[in-house]
């Protein structure tokens, strides 16, 4: 294993253990509970939107599954935080490009943050779904929105 790839282990492990957003908060103006019955993730994310309507102010989840899904909703919700609204359908859009990579990445993989780390998951196809499971989440709750 590289020194790169390890390093990329250890930033999933960690988002793991400290879940970053974990914990469901009052206000929330939207809401989506997801389950991926392959591995058994269950995640409930809700949506945080600034008073002016304009920005993400923050995303919450709760929710039990692997490493990769968990991981995935803690990088998420770094990257989501401050975020326009108007800039959440393409960062999704790109995160699920980068899963359908197959390893290979993608060209602007520098808008994902840190979440980027996942590109290696896209090599095992059945747990590409674990890693999209929270951004499917914030896709649903961007649906809601009026």
């Amino acid at each position: 294993m590289s020194e790169l790839e390890s390093l990329y282990q250890q930033v999933i492990l960690d988002h793991a253990r400290e879940k970053h957003g974990f914990g469901l908060r009052a206000g929330a103006a939207a809401s989506s509970h997801q389950f991926n019955p392959t591995c058994g993730d269950d995640l409930t994310l809700e949506l945080h939107v600034s008073a002016d309507g304009e920005r993400i102010e923050s995303v919450s989840w709760e929710g039990a599954g692997c490493s990769i899904s968990m991981a995935s909703a803690s990088l998420l919700s770094d990257l989501a935080a401050g975020m326009p609204l108007a800039e959440a359908p393409a960062r999704i859009a790109q995160f699920r490009e980068l899963m359908r990579s197959k390893g290979a990445g993608i060209d602007d993989d520098e808008a994902l943050g840190d979440a980027a780390v996942l590109e290696g998951v896209s090599r095992y196809v059945a747990r590409v779904k674990c890693a999209m499971l929270a951004w499917v989440a914030l896709e649903a709750d961007l649906a809601q929105l009026p």
